[in-house]
């Protein structure tokens, strides 16, 4: 069952939306391969550290980070990646990793790569390792409000 959290937020906010479950899967790319979609539509959250304060990262599954590029969008020199532990704690009705994209929720600043916006829907995680849900791109951003920017490339 996708994250109550997530779901409780998208019905309150009349948002259409679809779950779909797919087999177990953990990489957002091994997701987008079992759901037979293109990783360009399928989100993935990188969670990151600047300072002291904590930065959710949304990007297409097919991209990767340039850490460069967000720290500049950041302000700052002081960006690293998160390790699992240092989050786990933060979405407790989410399995660790697959936590949707807005931080919102949990008080956590949302960046998404401007890449996402390209397509009129995108399929973000849903709290579990067997269920994305498929929403409007607009959606999502109206609710999660998110700062978008460039900040990632193409995986190789």
């Amino acid at each position: 069952m996708i994250s109550t959290k997530l779901r409780e937020y998208l019905d309150k906010n009349n948002v259409e939306y679809n779950v779909s479950p797919h087999r177990e899967a953990f990489t957002a790319q091994e997701i987008a391969a079992c759901m037979h979609v293109p990783g360009k539509v399928l989100a993935k959250v990188v969670m990151v550290k600047a300072g002291e304060k904590d930065a959710m990262v949304v990007m297409p599954a097919c991209r990767r980070l340039n850490m460069d590029k967000l720290k500049t969008i950041m302000g700052s020199e002081d960006v690293r990646l998160e390790n699992e532990d240092e989050f786990k704690d933060k979405f407790p009705e989410c399995d660790v990793g697959a936590m949707p994209p807005f931080g919102n929720l949990y008080d956590i600043d949302v960046y998404v790569d401007s890449t996402l916006a390209d397509d009129e829907q995108i399929i973000i995680p849903s709290g579990n390792y067997t269920e994305c849900v498929r929403l409007k791109y607009r959606d999502f951003a109206d609710l999660a409000k998110p700062k978008e920017a460039d900040f990632s490339v193409q995986a190789a």
